[in-house]
């Protein structure tokens, strides 16, 4: 195997998003279900045998040290490979949107490369390393929608009687984005919500729908105020996604999306419930 070429790496929304408490060190613990949509980058990988990993950007142009170039790196050490790869990224999946684009780009790679270079390890080993990369990056590796809390490090994939009928959003990312760290810096963000179970979801799923960031990122980002209201417009009640700028509301009908303004990204997505990566891992 020589290539691999149209490597999927798709978006996530949280369903809800709570922060639960604050780590000595500092990190936030948060409880939270991500849902996997059609919104996705499209990856590209060639073998180089020089053990140089590369990088050409298809779409908009990412950062010089970006996660996928860091995950790929990351393997290569972990594992001792001297095989290297050219990354090329159509990326589509907006930035500073919560929507978890550069983490699945990331697990992508290190799915890809973990075939590419014939390196054989598990999903487990694959989200040890991913959790030194991002706290979202170990959830695109799970293969399917999840229960996530900790600080992401603890994922629960959704089974049966947990799941959910296949869904439609509407999907909304206004022309601001947002800084994660300026949101999880800030004095005024919730950080005490009462714990849950997935006992409690899957019992009353339309109960979680808060996003204990958003009022932050509100005060943060005119934008996402703009967005909602929106989306109310359209009779749709809306929330924010992630720690980003995007928002999204759920939709069992089509919505006329022509109207939104041409700055924003808009579409009408649905709730994957399997990664199409799900089998290139083994457990």
């Amino acid at each position: 195997m020589r290539a691999l070429h149209d490597v999927p790496a798709p978006a996530k929304l949280n369903l809800f998003l709570h922060i639960t408490g604050r780590r000595a060190d500092g990190y936030h613990l948060l409880q939270s279900v991500f849902v996997l949509i059609d919104w996705c980058d499209t990856l590209h990988f060639e073998l180089r045998p020089d053990g140089a990993i590369t990088r050409e950007d298809l779409g908009a142009a990412l950062p010089p040290d970006d996660l996928c170039l860091r995950a790929a790196r990351a393997l290569q050490r972990a594992t001792g490979c001297t095989q290297g790869a050219h990354i090329a990224i159509d990326k589509r999946i907006p930035a500073q949107a919560g929507m978890g684009g550069g983490s699945s780009d990331a697990a992508s790679v290190l799915l890809a490369l973990n075939r590419l270079w014939g390196l054989g390890l598990t999903r487990a080993q694959l989200q040890a390393l991913a959790l030194a990369l991002g706290a979202d990056v170990p959830f695109f590796l799970c293969g399917t929608n999840a229960w996530v809390e900790g600080i992401g490090d603890i994922i629960c994939p959704l089974e049966l009687q947990h799941a959910f009928e296949c869904e439609r959003f509407v999907v909304v990312k206004p022309e601001a984005g947002l800084d994660t760290k300026a949101i999880f810096s800030s004095p005024l963000l919730k950080r005490d919500s009462q714990r849950a179970t997935i006992a409690d979801f899957a019992a009353a799923p339309n109960r979680f729908t808060r996003n204990d960031l958003q009022p932050v990122a509100q005060a943060l980002c005119p934008d996402v105020d703009k967005a909602l209201q929106w989306l109310a417009s359209k009779g749709l009640s809306g929330r924010m996604t992630g720690s980003g700028s995007a928002v999204f509301a759920q939709s069992s009908r089509a919505v006329d999306l022509l109207d939104a303004p041409a700055a924003w990204q808009v579409r009408m997505c649905e709730n994957l419930g399997l990664h199409p990566l799900a089998g290139w891992a083994r457990d």
